[in-house]
């Protein structure tokens, strides 16, 4: 095991451009999910109602002049989506080095074929025909471009081709929503977004300088633990983040973000009444307040559980900072320091989405925090489980010598 961590090392320190390229991929993404975050928070995700041209203009030739209102968001949004859609077709081409050019030339000729079928056999999904057509060019274009590479280490091709089938269905779905207008595609098309982003965080650490030197520390020397209990609470926790994004994108999408309308209390009330008189009573108020859109009794039981799993995630964050600092396990005692960073601020803006009475940047930078807050819980994860395994690999018991501990990972060590 050690042999085949110095080589993932060597390999990865020999390609410091190809880790700048991922963090671009990452860095377009978040931006991306920030600007459909703009999108939904000022009710623009119809603002431009075909697809995949704008009023009837090839998406890349639509005037400036019209990028007005809502406009600009929705229109935005396609523009910065088609951008990632690039980059991550170059970075699984990238990640798989010249073993991918076929596999890319074929998808890429599928893509085209299937798109000018859809097109000649089913007119009514022309829109759908033309993403292929076009999105199979891109791919075929890939592929045939000659640039002499060796494939990433494992396991950075397979996440490459993840990222291309995730990206694609991606901009699938993304169109769907428009043209079928439905709010159940937003919600899957919200809940995909965050876990690409999480894709590409990951490939962000593994083609780093920070792996790198974890991965030598971890080969050099013998890792101890006194359980698994922390690699557990971990990955349980980034899994409620998901969860818990989950159910906002459902409230954001179901426009029933503001179902309680006060906090902490929920109709001045620890648990707020949903029995039908009482859900009457709450609409009258909005409409007579706000003129808002009538709320159902469901989405005000959505927002408590929304309310009652941050408290649980506030929890078991906190339970992974000292959980860390147990095991001394100083990497994972750091990053999980910025997690609960990451945690208390998102509990902050999601308090103040609901005092601003949903306020469209408040709003949005609360989508982002929920971003980057999964992607640490993902990060996480993996530096956790990997240390985990390597050391039950190694075959190591929770009662050998604390001094075992690799070097600059324990609080207090010398670097």
């Amino acid at each position: 095991m050690r042999c085949a961590l110095s080589r993932f090392v060597t390999e990865v320190r020999n390609n410091p451009w190809l880790h700048r390229f991922a963090c671009l991929t990452a860095v377009a993404t978040l931006l991306l999910i920030v600007v459909g975050g703009l999108v939904t928070s000022h009710g623009a995700g119809m603002a431009v109602p075909d697809w995949p041209n704008s009023y009837g203009y090839n998406m890349f030739l639509f005037p400036i002049s019209k990028w007005v209102g809502g406009i600009l968001y929705e229109h935005s949004h396609r523009l910065i989506a088609t951008f990632v859609g690039l980059l991550t077709v170059i970075l699984t081409r990238w990640l798989g080095g010249s073993r991918s050019r076929v596999p890319l030339m074929v998808i890429g000729v599928l893509e085209i074929a299937i798109g000018e079928g859809v097109l000649r056999m089913a007119p009514e999904w022309s829109n759908a025909g033309h993403f292929l057509a076009g999105i199979g060019g891109v791919v075929l274009l890939t592929g045939i471009v000659w640039i002499r590479s060796t494939p990433a280490p494992k396991p950075l091709p397979a996440l490459g081709w993840i990222a291309f089938v995730g990206v694609q269905v991606q901009g699938l779905l993304g169109g769907l929503r428009v043209v079928l207008f439905k709010d159940e595609i937003g919600i899957f098309h919200a809940t995909l977004a965050q876990l690409f982003f999480v894709l590409l965080c990951a490939i962000v650490l593994l083609t780093s300088a920070f792996w790198q030197r974890f991965v030598e520390e971890l080969g050099a020397r013998a890792v101890v633990w006194r359980s698994k209990l922390l690699p557990n609470v971990v990955w349980l926790t980034a899994v409620l983040v998901l969860f818990q994004l989950v159910l906002g994108a459902t409230m954001r999408h179901q426009h029933a973000g503001l179902a309680i309308p006060d906090f902490p209390l929920a109709y001045g009330k620890v648990w707020p009444e949903t029995d039908s008189a009482s859900v009457e009573r709450y609409n009258a108020q909005r409409m007579e307040i706000a003129a808002a859109k009538p709320i159902t009794a469901f989405q005000v039981q959505l927002q408590m559980v929304h309310r009652i799993v941050a408290v649980v995630i506030l929890a078991a964050i906190a339970a992974s900072v000292l959980l860390a600092r147990k095991e001394e396990f100083r990497l994972g005692y750091r990053v999980s320091l910025v997690w609960l960073g990451l945690v208390l601020t998102q509990a902050t803006l999601g308090a103040a989405t609901i005092w601003s009475k949903k306020a469209a940047d408040i709003a949005t930078a609360h989508v982002m925090v929920g971003a980057l807050l999964l992607a640490a819980g993902g990060i996480l994860s993996i530096i956790t489980l990997r240390s985990h395994l390597f050391a039950a690999s190694s075959r190591l018991v929770s009662s050998a010598p604390r001094e075992v501990m690799p070097a600059g990972l324990a609080p207090g060590s010398a670097k």
